[in-house]
C-alpha cells in the first residue's frame, strides 16, 4: 500500500509541475480578461436568460411550483 501511495503522489506531483510549466510559458496575453471579459460575461448571461426564457414559456412544461390549493382530499368510501 505504501508503494502505491508513493507512486500516486509522484504522478500527481509530476502532472502538477507539467501544468505549471505549460501555463508559465504560454503565449496568452495577460490582458485577455481585461479586453474580452465583460463582453463575454454579458453574452453568456444573455444566452442563459434567453434559453431559460424559452424553456419556461414555450416548451409547455408544467412546473407544479406549489401544491397548495391543487391537492384535494378524496371522498371516504363507507
Amino acid at each position: 500500500m505504501y508503494r502505491f501511495t508513493k507512486a500516486a503522489l509522484n504522478v500527481a506531483g509530476l502532472s502538477t509541475r507539467q501544468v505549471a510549466v505549460r501555463h508559465g510559458s504560454s503565449g496568452v496575453s495577460k490582458d485577455f480578461h481585461a479586453k474580452y471579459g465583460t463582453p463575454l460575461l454579458i453574452a453568456g448571461a444573455t444566452f442563459c436568460v434567453a434559453v431559460w426564457g424559452y424553456v419556461a414559456t414555450s416548451t409547455g412544461i408544467t412546473w407544479n411550483l406549489s401544491p397548495v390549493g391543487k391537492v384535494q382530499p378524496k371522498e371516504w368510501k363507507d
